[in-house]
């Protein structure tokens, strides 16, 4: 049955049958805030400029969500977007774009499409896989295909994995439309996914004839929300463009599942695992095309080395029938099968380069084959007419094509260990997810099972023992230890409680579990893992396109190579420049040229260099992501491993971001307790880390021995004074007002700003904390400094070796921080860092970065990927120390999942390893194609008598790309230092 199409248009809730859904009056209140008749509320769309981090986006919504007026107001990072929805009668468009300027960042309205509430068409994302590819010309011949293509912003090809990843607009081209002009060009091609929130592909069970088809086809049709869908009963597979404002995919087959009496089974279809399932058919193909060939070519080689010593077969094989001899007859029948049946792919894809201006390696392989067999064949028809029989050479044909096949075989399984890491990672994922269905009160009423890829934030989600947590969130009930290894690399479990997060793909190991849902598909950790693993995979480094232009030229000079050794040999047999002896049996000095024009087509191979660099980095992600560095690419790659300076970030970096209260010392008459409760109450109503930890030490003092009073809230019903007045004071402290008195605490600077005077025994005791590594906190109570807290944050116990380790990889560390000059030089002295810039705000960490490029040198930023994003960005390596947040994604090079410094080392000594691996692949590529070419030309023959056949040739071709490839799985066996032997390592 053809795929049926249909493009419906929304119409009245009457008019339609209801679906039944959990979400419904959601969707209808954020369906009636998008209406166009509605004159209440509008909603727009606002582009922001200047966002590099999530305190960005949460510093915007913060100020949006301020205005009186706005309803509700969201900014997407990656989409450098606000979605603003308000009421017209209280606040102005130009009003929201203002706040948005107030807040330091430059906004832009959107226009509106043909209605309110309609989201403008943007760019697209999407990936496509491409068969045919066999060497970096090909590659090139795609890129430059899709590039010219209307509407394509961007788009890159990898040969490794067979996939191309294109930025379109879809208001200008279609994904259908690249698809078609791949083929076009010669190539397959088919769509594997896109950042599209509003289309989504099932796999449907329970269609079995046409009639099933149009009952489907016939709920689709009637059901709300669905814009447009595709049914192909041939593949079982439904593609649904739907409205995600009013229907989400779950209740989409949740109401087929309805409607249908569970006759319909529809599943999510994960785009990962169908693209695993045409990577083992295009292994199958390739393998069942071998072994025909290796079936025909086997007889051949029987007829050619064995029957001349079976005189029954070589009399069969000398028998004349009709102008040719039997022999003749069967070779040419089984190389015409391998030639023009198995062998067609070859011409296929050589028509397919040479249409697109482009050549490839598929043209050289046409051309020797072709050559071989015209010349076999003309050979056999003018000893017919003449009777002068020349050797035939139909055995280097059938041959080439086998070894070829063989190479291709080997080729396809090597690339696909390349890419188990992505592999791997999809098999984490999880498949099924318990949900809990819960009533007014809250309590659980239903459970059932649903595919993990259906679920919805806030669904309540139960996580039995040994299973995987099926998605982000927060857990509500119950406790248990959840291996995270996958994500993080330590194997040690983690206690997970009540308000704790969970990571989707997790294990659960004991008990059960209540979870939040918060994230899903492809805002879970796990998706942005796979995501980053992929991307990098899809990067080029800058060294291969080295690579891309070699291949450019090189077809064309090879077979200029190969027409200029033809006339060498032909010109010098016509002048008599070498013996009649060398010519082979019944040969001629054109046969004799030939030959060797031959070996040198099919001998070279631009293959080896196209995977040089892309397959070697693709195993390096992979390495990375199994040791919790991810990479982003091989461009971050070639960087890391000529980095001459690391910038450590000092708090949450080099220390364990968990400060803590190491004494309180009192300066006037004050009991200490009432210190400590004054203290307390100012730092209640803050949330910076520091106040956390001095109302900790404070509660931890009052009620030590108190067990009845150790919680939070009774402690502040309890024990803490009224505040009045409270104010946060960036960079200096807080301020609030106790019984009429005004209270500071803060640093030096917010004393000497506020008059406060600072004794000289104060500021003795201070500098001494700040000699060992601590910060002083002081205190003033009604304008007099009543007392001091010494605070310290603890250093990362693999800290100093780190660095050291970095020295003797003659890298140079630095160490940036806000706080003061005291406890910087301290905490550096201690972790062994010579270079030290102390009290910088974050804006200056970038110019301290970009002071450091200024002589060309490359630098890597190390911080945990929040208010060190500007200097990640700016760094030639950005580092992110911590999981995987938006901010480390998107700011970072590298994310050093396991929040450990010795991950600085792995990114630092893999990327050299890497880069070691490519420059060896290069050198073996070049300089087999810079050897192999002169001796299959015959440059060795005068002197050595080395002449290379052409079917050998064609095996040392075949086996050349598989070499490299092999050669990048040795990464596999990569094992990151560890810290009893990282000072063992020397400069490379």
């Amino acid at each position: 049955m053809a795929p049926g199409v249909r493009n419906l248009q929304l119409t009245t809730q009457s008019a339609r049958r209801k679906v039944a859904s959990t979400d419904d009056m959601e969707n209808v209140r954020v369906r009636l805030l998008d209406s166009d008749d509605d004159d209440e509320m509008r909603r727009i769309q606002i582009r922001v400029s200047g966002m590099t981090c999530t305190a960005c986006s949460n510093s915007i919504e913060s100020a949006l969500k301020a205005i009186d007026g706005v309803v509700t107001a969201s900014v997407a990072l990656l989409q450098n977007k606000a979605d603003v929805v308000f009421n017209p009668a209280l606040v102005k468009d130009e009003d929201i774009k203002n706040a948005i300027e107030d807040a330091g960042f430059e906004a832009d309205i959107l226009p509106e499409s043909s209605g309110q509430g309609k989201i403008p068409h943007e760019t697209l994302v999407g990936q496509f896989t491409i068969g045919g590819m066999t060497c970096a010309a090909c590659v090139n011949s795609v890129e430059g295909i899709l590039r010219d293509l209307p509407g394509v912003k961007r788009a890159v090809v990898a040969l490794a994995t067979s996939l191309g990843e294109v930025e379109y607009d879809p208001s200008v081209i279609s994904k259908d439309d690249i698809v078609n002009a791949i083929e076009d060009s010669g190539f397959e091609a088919s769509f594997v996914q896109s950042n599209e929130q509003d289309k989504i592909i099932y796999g449907v069970v329970g269609v079995y004839s046409v009639t099933d088809a149009q009952v489907l086809e016939g709920m689709l049709s009637n059901m709300k929300g669905v814009r447009q869908f595709r049914f192909d009963q041939i593949s079982g597979e439904l593609d649904v463009l739907f409205d995600p404002q009013v229907l989400s995919p779950r209740s989409l087959v949740d109401g087929i599942h309805g409607e249908s009496n569970g006759k319909f089974k529809l599943r999510v279809r994960s785009p990962y695992t169908r693209m695993v399932s045409k990577d083992v058919e295009e292994t199958s193909t390739i393998f069942r095309l071998f072994i025909s060939s290796l079936c025909l070519s086997v007889p051949l080689f029987f007829m050619k080395v064995v029957c001349p010593h079976i005189p029954f077969m070589y009399s069969l094989l000398l028998w004349r029938c009709g102008p040719f001899l039997m022999g003749d007859w069967v070779k040419w029948a089984l190389v015409s099968v391998i030639q023009f049946g198995i062998g067609k792919r070859f011409y296929i894809a050589a028509g397919r380069a040479l249409r697109n201006g482009s050549t490839n390696m598929d043209v050289l392989i046409a051309v020797g084959t072709t050559a071989s067999y015209v010349y076999s064949v003309y050979a056999l028809l003018y000893g017919a007419l003449t009777g002068f029989w020349s050797p035939t050479y139909f055995e280097t044909s059938a041959m080439l094509i086998t070894f070829v096949l063989l190479g291709k075989y080997l080729e396809v399984l090597a690339k696909g260990k390349t890419s188990d890491a992505i592999k791997k990672l999809v098999e984490l994922a999880p498949a099924t997810a318990i949900l809990i269905t819960n009533d007014k009160d809250g309590k659980s009423i239903e459970e059932r099972e649903i595919d993990s890829l259906l679920v919805q934030p806030g669904d309540t989600l139960k996580v039995l023992p040994g299973t995987k947590i099926p998605a982000d969130g927060i857990v509500t009930w119950g406790s248990s230890y959840v291996n995270e290894s996958m994500v993080t690399g330590e194997s040690v479990p983690v206690l997970k409680e009540v308000n704790v997060s969970v990571i989707g793909g997790t294990i659960n190991l004991h008990g059960v579990l209540h979870i939040n849902a918060t994230k899903i598909g492809s805002d879970t950790v796990l998706s942005q893992i796979i995501s980053l693993v992929e991307t990098a995979q899809m990067s080029k480094a800058p060294i291969q396109k080295f690579a891309d232009y070699v291949a450019s030229i090189f077809v064309p000079t090879v077979i200029s190579l190969a027409l200029l050794t033809f006339l060498s040999w032909y010109i010098a047999g016509s002048i008599g420049a070498y013996p009649d002896e060398w010519l082979p049996e019944n040969g001629t000095h054109f046969v004799f040229a030939l030959m060797f024009s031959i070996s040198v087509v099919v001998i070279a191979c631009p293959c080896a260099l196209g995977l040089a660099t892309p397959t070697a980095v693709m195993v390096a992600t992979g390495v990375g992501a199994n040791n919790g560095v991810l990479i982003k690419g091989g461009d971050a790659l070639e960087r890391a491993q000529m980095v001459k300076y690391v910038i450590f970030d000092k708090t949450g970096t080099l220390t364990q971001g968990k400060a803590s209260v190491t004494t309180a010392k009192v300066f006037t008459e004050m009991q200490r307790g009432e210190f400590l409760t004054l203290v307390a109450s100012a730092e209640a109503s803050s949330e910076h880390p520091l106040a956390k930890a001095v109302l900790a030490y404070a509660r931890h003092f009052h009620f030590f021995d108190d067990s009845s009073a150790t919680t939070e809230n009774d402690a502040k019903s309890g024990w803490l004074f009224d505040v009045s007045d409270f104010s946060a004071l960036p960079g200096r402290g807080v301020q609030c007002s106790i019984d009429g008195r005004r209270i500071l605490v803060g640093n030096r600077n917010l004393m000497v700003e506020s008059g406060i005077d600072i004794s000289t025994e104060v500021e003795n005791f201070v500098v001494e904390l700040e000699q060992t590594a601590q910060t002083g906190i002081l205190v003033s109570y009604d304008d007099i400094l009543i007392g001091v807290l010494g605070v310290a944050d603890p250093l990362k116990r693999e800290a100093s070796v780190v660095i050291e380790g970095l020295q003797k990889m003659g890298v140079t560390p630095v160490m940036v921080t806000g706080d003061n000059w005291r406890t910087a030089r301290a905490v550096a002295k201690e972790v062994g860092i010579q270079d030290v810039r102390a009290e910088v705000m974050p804006a200056g960490k970038a110019e301290i970065v970009r002071s450091f490029q200024k002589d060309g040198s490359i630098v890597a930023m190390v911080g945990d990927g929040i208010n060190d994003s500007p200097a990640l960005a700016a760094a030639d390596v950005g580092m992110a120390i911590g999981a995987g947040t938006d901010v480390a994604i998107e700011a970072a090079n590298f994310v050093l999942m396991r929040n450990n410094l010795e991950d600085v080392i792995t990114a630092i000594h893999l990327s050299r390893k890497t880069f070691s691996r490519i420059r060896l692949n290069y050198i073996f590529a070049m300089g087999y194609n810079v050897v192999a070419i002169p001796v299959a030309a015959g440059v060795l023959y005068p002197s050595l008598g080395i002449k290379l056949p052409p079917w050998v040739s064609g095996a040392c071709m075949a086996l050349s790309s598989v070499s490299v490839v092999c050669s990048s799985l040795l990464l596999k066996r990569y094992r990151r230092p560890r810290l009893t032997t990282v000072l063992e390592i020397i400069v490379e």
